[in-house]
């Protein structure tokens, strides 16, 4: 009898001729994020991969580097053994002396059809195996506080406890996306959602230093640690936005400032993808939560970019986003009162209801748009989490 590890993964099994890619790269994330750890064994079975060989007081830790690997659906704890039912009951009686509850339920799936007995008479005869043996637990085939199921395969594999995964994607299999990294609860969340499609995502932050302090981008750096376990590690792009903010209150109309600075944004932020390769562009932007997310505003944003901006906030209410960032451990990095280049030098009435037109036109009073720009992306700060 052998302890081991099953991963299951769900929406890779609809990828058709492309799945192994999807399963390859999986493989390839778990062996990475289990590379500290000696002698594991990782092997691909029918839709299974097996985490093998390692000693039993690094489990924990194990399952806690792979529940943050998108593609899992479950992390399920099992033993492996012959294709002996002697052997099969021994093993599942093994297993449930350490778990807890008081009722049980034993399943069986038989997919070796060459094994002698089928499911139900599997099931049965390892359920009465147990209860022969003096444990004190009652069966309830509905609701049991510990269910046991044995696969018959290649070997038989007894699966005794599941632990929930993050299910999406592998990471790499979607490309590459930058995303606009402000420090708030929002834009944390919208990197977790697309790195969970795939995505390896990278950190764009704006900030307008002096007039914000240094604990703001202390902050955003710590929140990209938390992202960084589930993006295989982070860079964050420091880009200071001092002079170009400055120009627009000089020469601007006050009340076109947010839309204006957030088009800045855009094209400083696309710039520095078409230099490095990077697809897209990732806000956390929520329809109507502040004033440069209403539809128009938005409409005024996207007009900056060639590059698609991908929000995958814009329909949820602010509950929804808390509790994703309580999940991922953001929220109370995220609610540390320090300032963005956002919240300062705020417009009293700024438009919320924009029009492109009248935008460009304050926009040609900034004659020299183009050389702040590639100054703000050249001097840009790399930081590596």
């Amino acid at each position: 009898m052998e302890r081991m590890l099953l991963l299951r993964y769900g929406e890779i099994n609809l990828k058709g001729l492309n799945k192994h890619y999807f399963v390859d790269t999986l493989l390839a994330n778990v062996r990475n994020a289990l590379k500290g750890f000696e002698h594991v064994k990782l092997n691909k079975i029918q839709s299974r991969i097996t985490v093998e060989k390692y000693r039993d007081e690094d489990e924990p830790s194990i399952i806690e580097a792979l529940r943050k690997i998108f593609g899992i659906v479950y992390i399920t704890k099992c033993v492996k053994t012959e294709l002996d039912m002697d052997l099969i009951k021994d093993a599942a009686l093994e297993v449930i002396r350490d778990l807890r509850g008081e009722t049980f339920k034993v399943e069986a799936t038989r997919g070796n059809k060459k094994f002698y007995l089928e499911s139900p008479q599997i099931a049965r005869e390892v359920g009465a195996h147990i209860l022969r043996n003096g444990i004190p637990l009652k069966v309830d085939v509905h609701h049991p506080d510990i269910l046991i199921t044995v696969e018959i395969r290649d070997m038989a594999y007894i699966d005794y406890e599941s632990v929930r995964g993050e299910a999406g994607l592998p990471l790499g299999t979607g490309g590459r996306g930058a995303v606009m990294l402000s420090g708030g609860i929002d834009s944390p969340v919208a990197a977790y959602m697309l790195a969970r499609r795939g995505m390896k995502v990278t950190g764009i932050h704006f900030h307008s230093y002096p007039f914000t302090s240094l604990n703001a981008q202390d902050k955003v750096v710590e929140l990209a640690g938390k992202l960084a376990g589930y993006n295989d590690g982070m860079q964050v792009v420091m880009i200071s936005l001092t002079k170009i903010q400055q120009e627009i209150i000089r020469n601007c109309n006050e009340t076109y400032l947010t839309v204006i600075l957030r088009r800045f944004m855009i094209r400083c932020a696309q710039q520095y993808c078409l230099k490095h390769g990077i697809a897209c562009l990732i806000t956390g932007e929520s329809l109507g939560q502040v004033a440069s997310q209403t539809v128009e505003s938005i409409t005024c944003t996207n007009a900056a970019s060639v590059l698609p901006i991908f929000r995958p906030l814009i329909g949820m209410d602010k509950n929804e986003i808390v509790s994703i960032a309580k999940h991922i451990d953001t929220y109370d990095i995220s609610i540390r009162p320090y300032e963005d280049c956002c919240t300062i030098f705020v417009p009293k009435h700024p438009q919320i209801r924009p029009v492109l037109e009248k935008v460009l036109r304050e926009e040609e009073k900034l004659p020299n748009a183009q050389e702040m720009i590639d100054e703000a992306v050249d001097t840009a700060e790399i930081v590596t989490v």
